[in-house]
């Protein structure tokens, strides 16, 4: 909104001119996602308290957990509202891919409002069925990808016949070995949604767990957006370029920002937790950019944590099926680490300290190629 606005005051006043700039608005959205995030904090958990939207805590988990039933939750509605805010504010309307990853990102908090609303409101602890959710999740996630095939961002149209550079998977540390999927790579695009946004839902158990991991992960995709974007960069980097892709670093510092501002109040311990409306949705703003950017198999790395959280979560349910036994004491992993003495506190900062380091390592395949 605002590069419409002020952009063409930079014919008089060339001050105007720094919002030709992606990473000046990126600063922009950041800095618009973390204040207000700060000034409506406050007033959300106040009004969240005073509907007594408290969350439900399980019997059966760490007892420690128990001092955690009330507090406030479905903070992840406002979380939303600052990304929104923030990148339409900064991000330029025209282009594609902003509409994609907010209609990505705000169809898929529906479905996790919904699912904190039967639960925390009417009081009916399924919420949505786990069935519902994954079809609903599949829908969302088929839109993106039937965008992603059919959209043809170097001559800016929609095209039934995909070019195949859209449907190419790029592998890291290998760049001679390039997949081409076809018409697969639809079903790929909705595994690569799908899966993110339910990884983030299964860590988000701990105070500031799911969040600071979303953080990191925008901020490495802010990068990798930007660099996406960039001809000149990217050719000398040899990653794909994907015009018009370098917008979403606006997108994904707004979403940094707003989980940092969010995490003020969602660190141990919590005045707010933030709920399905905000980690299913978290977790597919996040798949859709990496697919959008062709990096999508980097999300494995980026999002360490979150795969490592499902996976600690199917293996646990296919060893009980099984054999009858469980692997950890509790799944997801960072409950079994809690079972095994360690403080919440602890597990949390060491699973940050661990997505940092993946982080890195991901950025680092950008001069491995």
């Amino acid at each position: 909104m605002l590069y419409f606005l002020l952009l063409p005051l930079s014919k008089k006043f060339s001050a105007f001119n720094v919002f030709k700039y992606i990473t000046f608005r990126t600063f922009g959205a950041a800095i618009t996602g973390i204040v207000l995030s700060m000034m409506v904090g406050p007033w959300f958990i106040k009004m969240m308290q005073k509907k007594q939207i408290g969350q439900s805590v399980r019997d059966d988990g760490p007892q420690s957990h128990l001092s955690k039933r009330g507090t406030p939750t479905m903070g992840g509605g406002l979380i939303l509202f600052c990304i929104g805010v923030s990148t339409l504010l900064w991000a330029e309307l025209t282009n594609p891919y902003i509409w994609l990853v907010l209609f990505v990102t705000f169809a898929t908090g529906i479905i996790g409002w919904i699912d904190d609303y039967k639960k925390v409101i009417l009081k009916n602890s399924k919420g949505v069925s786990g069935r519902q959710k994954l079809f609903w999740q599949s829908l969302i996630a088929a839109v993106a990808a039937g965008f992603v095939y059919c959209y043809d961002p170097v001559n800016q149209v929609f095209s039934i016949h995909s070019t195949a550079s859209v449907t190419m998977l790029h592998f890291p540390f290998a760049k001679e070995w390039i997949w081409n999927l076809g018409i697969f790579y639809i079903p790929f695009v909705i595994l690569v949604i799908v899966g993110a946004s339910n990884a983030v839902n299964l860590t988000d158990g701990l105070d500031g767990l799911a969040i600071g991991p979303i953080i990191i992960s925008a901020t490495t995709y802010c990068l990798f957006s930007y660099l996406a974007g960039h001809s000149k960069i990217s050719e000398y980097l040899q990653i794909p370029h994907v015009p018009g892709s370098g917008e979403l670093a606006i997108f994904c510092g707004s979403i940094a920002a707003a989980g940092l501002g969010f995490l003020w109040f969602n660190t141990y311990p919590a005045q707010v937790f933030m709920g399905d409306v905000g980690s299913l949705p978290l977790g597919a703003a996040i798949g859709v950019v990496a697919v959008i950017t062709k990096n999508e198999i980097l999300l494995m790395l980026v999002g360490g944590i979150f795969v490592i959280e499902a996976l600690s979560v199917i293996i646990q349910v296919a060893s009980f099926k099984s054999t009858g036994k469980r692997v950890f004491k509790m799944a997801p992993i960072h409950h079994h680490f809690e079972l095994k003495g360690w403080p919440e506190p602890k597990v949390i900062v060491r699973f940050w300290i661990i997505s940092i380091l993946l982080a890195i390592m991901a950025l680092s395949t950008l001069k491995l190629r």
